[in-house]
C-alpha cells in the first residue's frame, strides 16, 4: 500500500504545479488584458480631444477664408478701413454722434 501512496504523491504535486504555473500564466495574461483596455481607453479620450480641437480648426480655417474673401473685394476693404480707422475722402469730415448707452 506503501507504494500505491507514493505514486499519488507526485502526482498530486505535479498537478498542483501545473495548476499554479496556469494560475500565474492567466493572471499574466488578465493584466495585460486589463493594460489594453486601459491603453484604449486612454487612445480614445485623446481622439475625442483631437476631434474637438480639429472642429475648432475648421470653423477658424471658414472664418479666417471668408475674411480673406472679402478683403480681396476693394469696396470692403475701404468700407472696413473707413468704419475702423475713421479713414474719410478728401473734402469729407466726421461728426461723431453720442451713442444710446441703454447698457447702463
Amino acid at each position: 500500500m506503501e507504494n500505491k501512496k507514493k505514486r499519488y504523491r507526485p502526482k498530486k504535486t505535479i498537478i498542483k504545479i501545473v495548476s499554479i504555473v496556469l494560475i500565474a500564466f492567466s493572471i499574466y495574461l488578465l493584466i495585460g488584458v486589463v493594460g489594453e483596455i486601459l491603453h484604449t481607453m486612454e487612445l480614445r479620450s485623446q481622439a475625442e480631444v483631437a476631434s474637438a480641437e480639429l472642429e475648432r480648426l475648421q470653423s477658424e480655417n471658414e472664418q479666417l477664408v471668408s475674411q480673406k474673401n472679402k478683403l480681396e473685394d476693394p469696396d470692403y476693404v475701404q468700407s472696413f478701413a473707413r468704419s475702423n480707422y475713421m479713414l474719410t475722402k478728401d473734402g469729407e469730415q466726421v461728426f461723431y454722434l453720442p451713442g444710446d448707452d441703454t447698457s447702463e
